[in-house]
């Protein structure tokens, strides 16, 4: 785990979640150290989307492979969908809580993405115009999935928490859990977010007289 920050104390909570990393004061004298991280960690302070998207690809072209997680001082919807289309895995605040950012890790390391709920609400919104007034999509893509495993990814692909989907569903948040955790496997996705993509893909398109 290596972070990339002018000065150690504004990734304080970073250096609490992970106190065996390593850190290096810019991108060049990562580079120059040839450091060896399993994760980069870059702080983009209060860097605007250009400027942010710019900065993951270089770390992105000097670190081929490893991940990156984009820490910010000021988040930002323009400059978190910059960093995420520039190769970022992940982009959160740069106070998070140790725990968050050990969580954001966990996310990474298993191949997910790891966006802020605003974000996620986003890019959700889109999938949320597709499906309204809609029957459940019936393509191939939620083909294997069981009635309830369907309902519960629709309800999550919309947008809706645990609870906001066992509430709609009545059933319990243990339930909505299991039945996501199967839809994940049976549909190869890791996070909501492909889940998300993997639901719009599979919505039928209207067709407008």
């Amino acid at each position: 785990m290596h972070a990339i920050c002018r000065h150690a104390e504004w990734v304080a909570p970073w250096r609490k979640a992970f106190p065996d990393g390593s850190l290096s004061a810019s991108l060049e004298d990562a580079v120059g150290a040839r450091a060896a991280a399993d994760q980069l960690w870059l702080h983009a302070g209060g860097l605007d989307e250009r400027d942010a998207g710019r900065l993951v690809a270089r770390a992105v072209s000097a670190f081929p492979g490893v991940p990156i997680v984009v820490m910010s001082d000021a988040p930002a919807q323009a400059a978190a969908l910059q960093a995420l289309h520039g190769g970022a895995r992940g982009y959160c605040h740069a106070q998070s809580h140790p725990d968050l950012l050990r969580q954001i890790a966990l996310v990474v390391a298993h191949g997910g993405l790891w966006i802020g709920p605003e974000l996620m609400q986003r890019v959700l919104g889109s999938v949320n115009a597709r499906l309204d007034g809609q029957t459940a999509p019936t393509g191939n893509a939620l083909s294997g999935l069981t009635p309830r495993e369907r309902a519960v990814a629709l309800e999550v692909a919309k947008g809706a928490t645990n609870k906001e989907a066992a509430r709609a569903l009545e059933i319990t948040e243990r339930t909505v859990k299991a039945h996501l955790a199967a839809a994940f496997e049976k549909l190869g996705v890791r996070d909501r977010l492909e889940l998300a993509i993997r639901v719009r893909d599979s919505a039928p398109v209207r067709s407008v007289a």
